[in-house]
C-alpha cells in the first residue's frame, strides 16, 4: 500500500515527541501535520480530512478525552476507534480504563524505540485500510 497520499495529523505537547514522529512518519512518505495544542487539534480535526490522528491525552489546554469527545461532531464512534491512536505517560488504571473504553490503539510514553513506534503506527494505518 502506498503511504504517500496518507495525511497524519500529530497533537503532541511535547515537542522532542513531536517533531521525532513527524521526521519519522514523514521519512515513510506520509503527509504529516502536527499542532502542540488540542484546540487548534480539533479545528484541524473538524475542518480536514485526516487518515490517522495521533493524539496524546496530556494537552496544555484540552485532554486528549475532549479532543476525542469533540470529533463526535463528525466522526462516529466507530469512526474514532479506526482512525485515533492515542498516546499518554500516563499509566493509571482509570486513564487506562477511559482510553480503552474509546477502543482506539494505544501508545505508551516514553516510548522505547522511535522506529519501531513509527512501524507501529504505519502498520495500523494499513492494517484499519485507512
Amino acid at each position: 500500500m502506498e503511504n504517500n497520499s496518507k495525511n497524519i495529523l500529530i497533537i503532541e505537547d511535547e515537542v522532542l515527541i513531536l517533531k521525532s514522529l513527524q521526521m519519522m512518519l514523514s521519512s515513510k512518505g506520509l503527509n504529516v501535520q502536527t499542532t502542540t495544542m488540542g484546540t487548534a487539534g480539533l479545528e484541524l480535526i473538524l475542518n480536514n480530512n485526516f487518515d490517522l490522528i495521533i493524539c496524546d491525552l496530556m494537552l496544555n489546554d484540552l485532554s486528549g478525552f475532549d479532543v476525542l469527545e469533540g470529533s463526535l461532531k463528525k466522526y462516529s464512534r466507530e469512526e474514532i476507534k479506526d482512525k485515533f491512536i492515542i498516546m499518554s505517560a500516563y499509566n493509571s488504571e482509570q486513564i487506562l480504563e477511559k482510553a480503552k473504553s474509546y477502543g482506539c490503539f494505544f501508545l505508551r510514553k516514553p516510548f522505547e524505540n522511535i522506529h519501531k513506534t513509527s512501524e507501529e503506527i504505519i502498520i495500523k494505518l494499513n492494517n484499519h485500510g485507512i
